[in-house]
């Protein structure tokens, strides 16, 4: 699967921004979804995951209540929602696809095999 993302961009503290992720290639529905972040000089870091039904969801505590990540099985593409964003959002954002028979979440960057290019959110004081 080929993974596209988008939608990233400058914000001032308190915007909002949406990405998105575009895949092709197999089915979209046998993976399971998930979106990171990397800031300079940081390690990738877990930002959301989706089930592949999307009944399954997961934030890290760092974006919960801001962030809602869903995904559309009919457009091939998941999303990320970002509200009352934050300097500290600053960051190159990645979707990852993991292959599975499970509809279960994936949390950690080694459970994924695909990855996009990133999109760059820069959140501004």
């Amino acid at each position: 699967v080929q993974l596209q993302a988008s939608g990233g961009g400058l914000v001032q503290t308190g915007g909002s921004l949406r990405l998105s992720c575009a895949a092709s290639g197999r089915t979209f529905s046998i993976y399971r979804m998930g979106w990171f972040r990397q800031a300079p000089g940081k390690e990738r870091e877990f930002v959301a995951a989706i089930s592949r039904s999307g009944s399954r969801i997961y934030y890290a505590d760092s974006v919960k209540g801001r962030f809602t990540i869903h995904r559309d099985n009919a457009k091939n593409t998941v999303y990320l929602q970002m509200n009352s964003l934050k300097p500290e959002d600053t960051a190159v954002y990645y979707c990852a696809a993991s292959p599975g028979p499970w509809d279960s979440i994936v949390k950690v960057t080694t459970g994924y095999d695909y990855w996009g290019q990133g999109t760059q959110v820069t959140v501004s004081s």
